[in-house]
Formats: C-alpha cells, sequence, structure tokens
C-alpha cells in the first residue's frame, strides 16, 4: 500500500498537468453539489449552467427536469426564458446601429420617433437604454400588458400618465424604455427588431436554438415556468405548492423580455461579443459602462446590482466587479471583466434568484468569494464579522457598542445588515442571520423591513409563532408591506 501511495504522488508530482486536472475535477464537483443544494432549497424543478475563463467554456451541466409533469430532464438543447437578459441583446443592437452611423446613444427620441408628447421628445436613447428616462411605464393589468396586447393601446394610455421624473435624475425600471427602443431599431434598420437581432446576432454566430417567444408559442425542448405564485381573487398569493406559470408576450413588447435561450448558446453568444465579433472592442465599454445620474450617482435596482448600462445591469464594487444580466428572478448571467470569468444560469423556477448566488459559485474559483469569508461587506461589518466569529453571532451588540466607544463616528447601514443576513440565510447559516436580523431591529426599531426580515429567517427556521410576531410588527409600522400580508396569511392558513 505505502509503494502505491508513493508511485501515486510521484506520477502527480511528475505530471502538474494531471494534478491541475484532478484538482479541477474537485472544483467542477463541488460547484455541482452547491448547485443541487440551491435547487432543493429554493425549489427549482430544472438549471443550466455555463462558466466560461479565458474566453472558453470551462464547464457547463443540466440539474434537474425541465418538465416536472412529464418527467423530462434538462439536456443541453433546453432552452429557457431568459426575459430581462433580453436587454443586453437589444442593448447591443443599438451599439451596432451606433456603429452604421445611424444611432446616437446621447440623442433626442425626438430624432427618430414621431408623434411622442412634449415630455418624451428631450429624453435620450441612453436615458432610455439605463432607465433614467422617468417615462410612465406600460400599465399591466394581470398580464394582459397595457392595451390588452394592443401596441397602439398601449402607446395612448402610456402617454397619458404623467412623467414620473425629470429625466437622468432618478432610476426606475421600466418596459416602455424597450418597447420604444424596438420601434427605434425597426425604424432605423427597415427590419423588425426580431430580425434585426437574428441576423446581425444569432446568424452571425451561429446559434439556432434561441428565439423569441412565450408560453403561447410552440418552441422545441421548451422548460416553461414554474412558480409558487397563484392568482387568488384577483391578486397574487404565495404558497408552498408550485404550479404552472405562463407568460403572455405581445411581440412588441419582447424588445423588453421575449428571448428563450439555452446556457451553451448564451455562452457562445457571450464568448463572440466579448471577442469583438458583433460590435468593436473598443466599444464594449460604451455598452457596459455603467450610467450617471445628474447626482454623480450610478442609478441601479439596489445596493447590490447598483448600475445600469446599456441595456446591462452592473455590480460596482471595489473588488470583483461585475456586469450582470438577469431576467424574471430566475436567471442571470456576470460577468467578472477583471477575472476572465463569466457564470452563467438558467433555471424554470420564477423567483428563485440565481443572481444572489453566482458570487458563490464564482467563490470555487476566487475562495475570497465565498460568503463565509465575508465577501462584498463593509470594512465596518468586515471587522464586526471577525469580532463575531470569534465570539459568537448573538453578541452583536455588545460588539457594536465596544466598537463605538473606540470609534463614535462608526456608521452601519440598515441595508447592508439587511443584506448580509439574506446572505447568511441564503447560505443555509440561519440561526447566524436570525441573530444578524434581530440585532438589525434593535439598531433600527422603527423599521418595517427590519422585522420583516426577520419573519423570514424564522419563518425558514419552522419558528412559526415568532414568525407571525414579526411580519404583525412589521405590518404596525407599515400596513403596505405586501410580503408581510401574503407571508402572515400562509403561516395562519396552515
Amino acid at each position: 500500500m505505502r509503494k502505491i501511495l508513493i508511485l501515486i504522488f510521484a506520477i502527480l508530482h511528475l505530471c502538474p498537468g494531471l494534478r491541475a486536472q484532478i484538482k479541477a475535477e474537485v472544483k467542477a464537483d463541488s460547484i455541482d453539489v452547491f448547485l443541487k443544494a440551491q435547487m432543493q432549497k429554493r425549489h427549482i424543478p430544472g438549471m443550466q449552467l455555463a462558466i466560461i475563463r479565458d474566453g472558453k467554456v470551462i464547464k457547463s451541466a443540466n440539474y434537474g427536469l425541465a418538465n416536472v409533469e412529464h418527467d423530462v430532464p434538462v439536456t443541453d438543447q433546453t432552452v429557457f426564458n431568459i426575459n430581462s437578459i433580453t436587454k443586453a441583446f437589444i442593448g447591443v443592437a443599438a451599439v451596432q446601429l451606433v456603429e452604421q452611423g445611424k444611432l446616437a446613444i446621447d440623442a433626442p427620441l425626438s430624432k427618430y420617433l414621431d408623434s411622442l408628447p412634449v415630455l418624451w421628445q428631450g429624453v435620450t436613447i441612453g436615458q432610455l437604454m439605463s432607465h433614467n428616462s422617468g417615462l410612465p411605464d406600460v400599465p399591466d393589468d394581470l398580464d394582459n400588458m397595457g392595451g390588452n396586447g394592443s401596441l397602439a393601446a398601449a402607446m395612448k394610455l402610456t402617454a397619458s400618465l404623467p412623467i414620473h421624473f425629470k429625466p437622468g435624475t432618478a432610476f426606475e425600471y421600466n418596459q416602455m424604455n424597450y418597447i420604444l427602443l424596438g420601434l427605434i431599431i425597426q425604424k432605423l434598420s427597415g427590419l423588425s427588431f426580431q430580425e434585426f437581432v437574428q441576423k446581425k446576432q444569432l446568424d452571425k454566430v451561429g446559434i439556432i436554438q434561441t428565439t423569441f417567444g412565450d408560453s403561447f408559442d410552440l418552441i422545441a425542448h421548451y422548460a416553461g415556468i414554474y412558480t409558487n405564485m397563484k392568482l387568488v381573487e384577483g391578486k397574487w398569493i404565495r404558497t408552498n405548492t408550485l404550479g404552472v406559470g405562463y407568460l403572455k408576450i405581445p411581440e412588441w413588447y419582447r424588445t423588453a423580455t421575449g428571448m428563450v435561450s439555452s446556457a451553451g448558446e448564451l455562452a457562445k453568444w457571450l464568448i463572440a461579443l466579448q471577442q469583438g465579433e458583433l460590435i468593436s472592442k473598443e466599444n464594449l465599454s460604451l455598452l457596459w459602462r455603467p450610467s450617471v445620474l445628474s447626482n454623480g450617482q450610478p442609478g441601479g435596482f439596489d445596493p447590490f446590482i447598483n448600475g445600469y448600462a446599456l441595456g446591462w445591469p452592473v455590480v460596482i464594487r471595489a473588488e470583483h466587479p461585475a456586469i450582470a444580466p438577469i431576467g424574471g428572478g430566475r436567471a442571470a448571467i456576470f460577468m467578472y471583466p477583471k477575472d476572465n470569468l463569466s457564470i452563467l444560469v438558467l433555471t424554470n423556477k420564477q423567483g428563485c434568484s440565481p443572481e444572489s448566488f453566482i458570487d458563490e459559485i464564482a467563490g470555487y474559483y476566487f475562495p475570497e468569494m465565498h460568503a463565509a469569508n465575508g465577501f462584498g461587506l463593509s470594512a465596518e461589518l468586515q471587522t464586526i464579522r471577525k469580532a463575531l466569529l470569534r465570539k459568537g453571532f448573538s453578541h452583536a451588540r455588545e460588539i457594536v457598542a465596544s466598537g463605538r466607544k473606540k470609534n463614535p463616528r462608526l456608521i452601519l447601514s440598515e441595508n447592508e445588515i439587511n443584506g448580509w443576513g439574506y446572505t447568511l440565510l441564503n447560505n443555509g447559516q440561519i440561526k447566524q442571520a436570525i441573530d444578524i436580523f434581530k440585532w438589525n431591529t434593535s439598531l433600527f426599531p422603527a423599521s418595517y423591513n427590519t422585522y420583516d426580515s426577520l419573519g423570514e429567517a424564522y419563518q425558514a427556521n419552522g419558528q412559526k409563532e415568532l414568525a407571525i410576531e414579526n411580519f404583525k410588527r412589521s405590518l404596525e409600522l407599515n400596513a403596505q408591506n405586501k410580503n408581510a400580508a401574503e407571508r402572515l396569511k400562509l403561516l395562519q392558513n396552515n
């Protein structure tokens, strides 16, 4: 036995390539284990993964079921709704028109479209693409879209609504922005936006399954959508039962959220884009540069995905920044430009938010990115985290009190602490998450959101009465908190 071990050691020592291969396989297996655990926790029926490093796909995998009813597994050919990742394709299309000399990002809408409301005319193309236009959004009446599927009716209805803010002063996610971009693409190219994307991107890269469509189209190898939300008496209610979801997307709305694809085809498209096959490499910076509002700050969804470029959401941070298209709470692409790494995750579960665990996948290549190592926390919270690891998470209050004696200017953010709590919760560290959320309620006792988050953690830990108590407290502070109301109703009915 000793001779065998010596022989194995000698082979590995003399064959660094084999050693690297074994290390890569162990890493890949760890990612598989992690993702299967996420699927179980988030009740995700099916998933695809592709990982790109240095311009090559180094890992691709399929997990679970594309169709639960008929027990159909996910394969390389399975296609998923990518929802708002569609906007990334529209961003590329816009830059292609810039390169053709037909479009200017800083030009006003009135240069390209006629008969717009006066207050819409000065909005720039860039403001549309980065969601700081201030335009009203298309009203959505129980998924029928404004105008019951008619573009003319939707435009008339939306045009009658007031501007939300002065263009360029705030961020507000808005599908009307991309509906207008679809009309501009059609006018400037002479093709519908679907035909333009097909000809200038999909055909050029040689991908054949990616297309536009919804639940009412016949799409080969389509994974469909599953959800825990049900429509009850005109209201969407979260349940514990997995059901089938449907997307109804009029063709004119599909610039905003209309594509289906596979992780493999998206990876092929992304590599081609990065290598300058779709637009020049010089213009990639234009495509991915986050817009800046009039106050000098970027605008984004939340403290995590905190910037937005030309159709591409952005994670702005000092370490491992990312360009991060996301779609429908079920699909995400994270591209880490400084690390030459991209990770693509597609699922068929609405609301499972793969963007919340992609950094953790990246941590298998850059260990400092694991949540367990405190990645993403501010310097202040990093210091507190180290003390908590030594003394225990239940000592958060006394540790902060001690820190403030040493540094009276110590400022802690409610949102950052809450985000940290959710990171712990999402990674299965439920008891630690409860301690962090409890600490946040003591720091910000007037915030309905802190109690809402604590209620979610207690619910995840099976502590029903404490969950109910905190959801009730959240509703006392904010009677309009739909999340607390829905969860409270679900807990009390079960």
